[in-house]
């Protein structure tokens, strides 16, 4: 996807970018796609998919959530996606993002600084930054980061009660519907189930957008070994 038709596409879907977007997503194409060339950020090594798979993707989102003046925490950030994509396109958004490899949360600073755009960055486990920051999040939004019932426990406790869970999935698979019962035992339920197809290539995408109802009980999240061998699903 060229940068042209990156804005035409957004624009057939009612998001339209101004001059200065434009100007940020081309200097962040660039910082990361040459940052990538010593330290291993993405799989995508063109600018082409960095537009399609990365951009358009993240922003694709925002016709499903309201982010406007909210706090949004952006689990397993890596290089920004979605969380930086979405303080682009709507700088009224609180943004933290949080990713366990100090590599990543490293070029995260320095795009901050690129893009002369604000935004927090921290380096940790989402189950153990959850006791500085449980239940303090309007939005928490995970992209490609594991199956359901792991990224509902490492999420829904950081969310308000009223607030919103955003699962960015490709296409789904049984460990959505297995998730339905961790989001109900951590407080959650689901509003809607949203597809869309990405331009050129046709492959789907997925936004799972849960509500938070209730407040999460203390115990959850588990310590990360526990989640992983016995996700929060019926047997």
């Amino acid at each position: 996807m060229s940068e042209k038709d990156f804005i035409n596409e957004l624009s057939q879907k009612g998001i339209c970018l101004s001059d200065n977007h434009v100007e940020s997503f081309r200097k962040y194409a660039e910082f990361l796609l040459e940052y990538n060339q010593h330290t291993n950020l993405t799989a995508i090594r063109n600018i082409e998919d960095v537009y399609l798979k990365h951009f358009y993707d993240s922003i694709i989102g925002l016709n499903y959530f309201d982010v406007k003046g909210k706090t949004l925490l952006d689990i397993g950030s890596g290089a920004g996606f979605p969380g930086v994509v979405l303080k682009i396109v709507e700088p009224t958004i609180n943004l933290t993002v949080l990713d366990s490899n100090g590599k990543k949360t490293k070029f995260l600073e320095q795009l901050s600084e690129k893009l002369n755009i604000e935004f927090e960055v921290i380096n940790d486990r989402a189950e153990k930054y959850v006791s500085y920051r449980r239940e303090s999040y309007d939005i928490v939004t995970g992209r490609a980061v594991t199956a359901m019932p792991i990224l509902a426990e490492l999420s829904l406790p950081f969310v308000k009660v009223g607030g919103l869970f955003v699962a960015y999935k490709g296409q789904l698979d049984d460990t959505v519907e297995k998730g339905l019962y961790a989001i109900e035992v951590l407080g959650g339920e689901i509003l809607n189930i949203s597809k869309t197809l990405l331009p050129k290539e046709g492959s789907v995408r997925t936004f799972v957008v849960v509500n938070k109802k209730c407040k999460t009980d203390d115990q959850f999240p588990r310590n990360f070994d526990k989640i992983n061998k016995k996700p929060l699903q019926k047997s």
